[in-house]
């Protein structure tokens, strides 16, 4: 099969097209033939080495971590799926991943594709959503009537957070730039703020729940908005325990766990008109294709999500 692989870390120079044998199944596995999968900031962080002590991968390295396609094999104790369904998933591989034409998932990670949306649509959703559902639901146990705040709400993960804020009747309000304004408020924003232009923790009080995807002075300047007791999930950074153990803030630096039910759950809003995903750029599988991709990611200034689509 043909896959893009890097044999060591560095830049995009690293990334390269090979021919790889189609990977086996177990017996609680399928494999699916990726039609679809999309670009995630873990991808080039990856690549770079930055997350090498943390996930000690083994070389030759297949990057990527969202998969929309078709199931072609089943193993002996696969009961809920069947060969030729439409599928979409978050795998758990970390050195098989899914810049190749054919992945292995195993099956209690998987979910039927969202009837309403292509493969490409689909490849969008797995991490970021789930991530997502995990800072809001999971942690936050997120409720109507609270007031959330999403950082870089343009963004993958922003994008459905905003989404699934709404669904669960939050009032939410987001950063990011005027260019953004519009989508955010098509996404159900109450208040937008410009960064550029304001900010966030003179104009925002009280809130029940942050979920930050930047780190940094914007993660650490979020204690300022939350109401004590209230919490901050973060994507980028691990908040300062200090200051939230002196006003009784829960803090969480999440790291996404693949969860085919949550998916599926996802799956029937989407199905629903709850959520859409965001597809913000469209590239084809290839090692030329693949390298846009990562540059494009790494201006952390692309609206949505960055789809590479194989069929």
């Amino acid at each position: 099969m043909k896959a893009v692989v890097i044999e060591e870390y560095g830049g995009i120079e690293q990334l390269k097209e090979k021919e790889l044998p189609k990977p086996e199944i177990g017996e609680h596995q399928v494999l699916v033939e990726i039609y679809a999968t999309s670009i995630n900031p873990i991808d080039w962080k990856v690549r770079e080495g930055y997350l090498k002590e943390g996930l000690p991968f083994q070389f030759p390295i297949i990057l990527g971590w969202d998969a929309a396609g078709v199931i072609t094999k089943t193993g002996s104790k696969v009961t809920d799926f069947k060969i030729g369904d439409e599928v979409y998933a978050r795998p758990a591989t970390t050195e098989r991943g899914t810049y190749a034409e054919y992945v292995v998932v195993d099956d209690h990670l998987l979910a039927q594709k969202p009837n309403n949306l292509d493969f490409k649509e689909a490849a969008s959703v797995p991490l970021t959503a789930l991530t997502a559902w995990q800072c809001l639901v999971d942690f936050s146990h997120i409720k109507e009537g609270d007031k959330v705040l999403i950082h870089a709400g343009s963004g993958g993960v922003g994008s459905f957070a905003i989404q699934i804020a709404k669904h669960f009747g939050a009032y939410v309000a987001s950063t990011a730039s005027e260019k953004n304004e519009a989508l955010l408020k098509e996404l159900g924003v109450d208040e937008f703020i410009n960064y550029k232009e304001q900010k966030f923790e003179e104009i925002l009080h009280d809130y029940d729940i942050i979920v930050d995807t930047l780190g940094g002075d914007i993660l650490d300047k979020s204690f300022q908005v939350l109401k004590d007791g209230g919490k901050l999930v973060s994507i980028a950074g691990n908040p300062d325990k200090e200051k939230a153990t002196a006003r009784n803030i829960e803090t969480s630096f999440l790291w996404l766990e693949p969860n085919g039910e949550q998916l599926d759950k996802l799956r029937k809003l989407i199905e629903a008109g709850k959520v859409k995903p965001i597809v913000g750029h469209e590239l084809p599988f290839s090692e030329e294709g693949i390298k846009k991709a990562h540059q494009l990611s790494e201006t952390h200034h692309a609206q949505g999500k960055i789809v590479i689509y194989m069929k």
